[in-house]
């Protein structure tokens, strides 16, 4: 499982956007959101870097991975 932080991650329209992006590069990706940390856990065959570039493209900051 891969943990990112997402620091502007704020309301319900930032996860589903977060979450609808992942799903665009693995659709067999499981997402969860976590508001009041502001991180996202994902299972994916995909690597932290790709999953990290599909929630830039969404529009939103990653920065360092959150401890597990």
């Amino acid at each position: 499982m891969t943990r990112l932080s997402v620091p502007k991650m704020s309301c319900g329209h930032c996860t589903a956007a977060i979450e609808k992006a992942i799903k665009a590069i693995d659709p067999a990706a499981r997402v969860s959101s976590d508001l009041g940390a502001r991180s996202v856990a994902v299972e994916s065959a995909l690597g932290e870097q790709a999953l990290a570039e599909a929630i830039r493209e969404a529009g939103y900051d990653v920065q360092a991975r959150v401890a597990t």
